[in-house]
């Protein structure tokens, strides 16, 4: 390693975009005040190669396939989410997270890097996990570990021992949305834009895990799968512009999807292109249709 760039890898990385290039974390490697976290989650395929509705970690495809070098390994199945819960995925209660982040040395100065080997979902999820903990200074890897392999960058396998650090949470007040809120915004009594990051079929009805076909009434959907490319990067600002058009001049957004993860990607592209009151509703449509009470459209986008 040459003089300039030991400088470089010692300095503090600075984020500026909760979306960094692959470029970006290879130029701040080594730094001392960065964590870059593998969240990856694999959906299980029933025999038939269709999908299940289950989900397991990726902690062997992290060990065996590799990773970004000196990356830690995050669990989005049990230690990022309160496995404890009735619906997958929920997030943890505020000290959970605390002691979660923590466990894998993140603290209130640490730079966070996350990726998934997918479209990015999962690392939005911690990222917005993060974000609700008070914490900005972290981001997602664009394109994820697919563009930097694909990039002929350095792969690591085997496991990286996070060195166990203290993180302090403080909530951000507004950051998820509960049923009850989403209630109220159906009614009329609380003035937000909802927006669906499923696919269109599921938002019409006419394809996904039965009962949560279909959407809350008065929903836009915004699909998460839409807004990558074919390399699984980012779409540009104006395509996430022209995407979010609909709702771009609400005062508030509340997304949501099946469990709350791709809602978060959405999440991500929102604040992207500058709107900054955003909710995750982190029951979506599984706590939803738990309700036989609670409205469900079926009609197109």
């Amino acid at each position: 390693m040459t003089a300039a760039a030991a400088t470089v890898a010692r300095m503090p990385p600075v984020i500026t975009s909760p979306l960094v290039s692959s470029q970006w974390v290879a130029d701040h490697l080594g730094a001392d005040d960065m964590v870059v976290v593998d969240v990856s989650v694999l959906a299980v395929a029933g025999r038939d190669g269709t999908a299940t509705g289950r989900y397991t970690s990726g902690h062997a495809d992290y060990l065996e396939q590799g990773h970004v070098p000196g990356a830690v390994f995050g669990d989005l199945i049990h230690d990022l989410s309160d496995d404890r819960a009735a619906l997958p995925f929920t997030r943890p209660d505020i000290d959970r997270f605390a002691a979660a982040a923590g466990a894998l040395g993140i603290t209130g100065d640490t730079t966070v890097v996350a990726y998934d080997s997918t479209d990015g979902p999962w690392a939005a999820r911690l990222w917005w996990l993060l974000r609700a903990a008070g914490h900005d200074d972290a981001a997602v890897l664009d394109g994820g570990f697919s563009a930097w392999a694909a990039e002929g960058r350095p792969v690591d396998v085997g496991a990286v021992q996070p060195e166990p650090a203290v993180f302090v949470a403080h909530e951000r007040p507004g950051a998820w949305a509960d049923k009850s809120y989403v209630e109220a915004v159906v009614r009329g009594d609380e003035h937000a834009a909802l927006v669906c990051a499923s696919p269109r079929d599921e938002f019409r009805g006419l394809a996904g895990e039965r009962p949560r076909r279909g959407h809350i009434p008065g929903s836009s959907n915004v699909p998460a799968t839409e807004l990558v490319d074919a390399d699984r990067h980012l779409a540009e600002p104006r395509h996430l512009e022209a995407a979010f058009a609909p709702v771009l001049d609400a005062e508030k957004v509340v997304v949501y999807c099946g469990q709350g993860i791709a809602a978060s990607a959405d999440a991500l592209a929102l604040v992207l292109v500058g709107h900054d009151d955003v909710a995750v509703y982190d029951g979506s449509l599984d706590e939803w249709t738990g309700d036989d009470d609670a409205p469900l459209e079926t009609a197109a986008a």
